[in-house]
């Protein structure tokens, strides 16, 4: 080792030993190498999706005849294939379909489905049974897990000032960071500051007050981390102007910037479309179709496509019938689109949905959700999942 060489590290390492307890999490993400590793993207959908007329199955009558006002018409369509087709507000998507950077999964959902808003959305953040209720979200579970990169809060973000209960795990949880700036400027004010550098360590042994701390200094180190690494970067691809678009956008930055974050979570909501549906929904559906579009198109310029997948699911879908205001009433079973460069199986992965064999109406789930979990666990996040999901479940072959 040379002068020059000695004196440098010498001074790294009497450095990190000055560096307080609380800003160790900071200190091993910072040292960390960047890039390299694979993005989840997880989109929630609010208020139950219509997914029949998301991914139209425009080359079955019945469809037709169930929904005779609301129906998407054949000429509207955006074909994939001689049964099913997108929704006209989706024709961002198409080309990203094309270039197989999309799969499409039919008939998703759940045994002894709950039609509540709330409840379904709580079994699908906690991958719950329908008669369990956990406390804890399933990417929560995976920070619990041990696993090796999951030493850290923003291993997860939410783009949200919120954090979901996904998120949520016993030991561990993610980061709700809508604006880093903002969050960042949050931290450094007097009151904050002086909280989390003048605690009592003695107090930090009871369980509310140790928590409270824990988590007001993990905020405190990793709001730091996330503002000076994501201002790297200058996002470059096109994006619409809305408030979702810029949530993908933010996650765009995140990736590119090399920030160590493994699960991303953003929502958009709007879909609890009991009257009216055509309009109501078809704008929530550009909103979506654009954004995700230009997301894929970015990413893809980056070179960060192939180590990012994107899933976007909803609590239900809706009825099979319309209902008499224009609209359709809270269903089950509902289809979940994935997106990535590395998709094993892209375009529509199974079947479309049987509209003759309907369970009181709706329609028959023939894909456990809990299984692209695993799928995802498994194979894209390095984790067993029968760890976080309690019990095994089968993997699917779209990566």
């Amino acid at each position: 080792m040379n002068r020059r060489n000695f004196f440098k590290n010498s001074a790294i390492a009497t450095g990190a030993m000055m560096i307080p307890a609380f800003l160790k999490p900071f200190e091993a993400m910072a040292s960390a190498e960047l890039g390299g590793h694979k993005n989840l993207v997880i989109i929630q959908l609010s208020g139950g999706n219509d997914g029949l007329n998301t991914i139209v199955p425009y080359g079955n009558d019945i469809y037709y005849q169930k929904r005779t006002t609301i129906a998407v018409g054949k000429n509207d369509v955006v074909k994939l294939d001689d049964m099913q087709g997108l929704n006209p507000n989706l024709s961002a998507l198409k080309e990203i379909y094309d270039q197989g950077w999309m799969g499409i999964i039919n008939s998703v959902g759940y045994p002894n489905p709950d039609r509540s808003h709330f409840r379904s959305m709580d079994i699908w953040q906690t991958a719950s049974e329908s008669n369990q209720f956990l406390t804890t979200g399933w990417i929560g579970r995976y920070l619990d897990s041990n696993c090796a990169v999951c030493k850290n809060p923003y291993t997860a973000i939410e783009v949200d000032d919120t954090l979901s209960l996904a998120m949520k795990g016993a030991k561990m949880k993610g980061i709700a960071v809508e604006d880093p700036d903002k969050l960042f400027q949050t931290t450094r004010e007097p009151f904050f500051k002086e909280l989390v550098h003048n605690h009592n360590d003695a107090n930090l042994n009871e369980d509310n007050l140790g928590y409270l701390y824990k988590t007001m200094a993990e905020t405190y180190s990793s709001a730091e981390y996330i503002q000076q690494t994501s201002k790297t970067y200058t996002v470059k691809g096109d994006y619409p102007a809305t408030p979702f678009a810029n949530q993908l956008k933010t996650v765009s930055k995140f990736i590119n910037s090399g920030l160590e974050t493994h699960v991303y979570y953003v929502s958009l909501s709007g879909f609890d479309t009991h009257v009216a549906q055509q309009p109501q929904q078809g704008r929530q559906l550009k909103i979506y179709g654009d954004a995700v579009a230009a997301f894929i198109k970015d990413l893809k310029q980056t070179g960060k496509l192939d180590d990012t997948l994107v899933m976007t699911f909803s609590e239900f879908g809706r009825r099979v019938e319309q209902n008499a205001s224009n609209g359709t009433d809270h269903g089950t079973a509902n289809n979940i689109l994935l997106f990535g460069g590395k998709l094993k199986k892209a375009g529509i992965y199974n079947d479309a949905p049987d509209l003759v064999q309907l369970d009181n109406g709706d329609l028959k789930y023939t894909v456990d959700f809990r299984d692209v979990y695993a799928t995802l666990l498994d194979k894209w996040l390095d984790v067993s999942n029968s760890v976080v999901l309690g019990k095994e479940f089968g993997r699917m072959k779209f990566i």
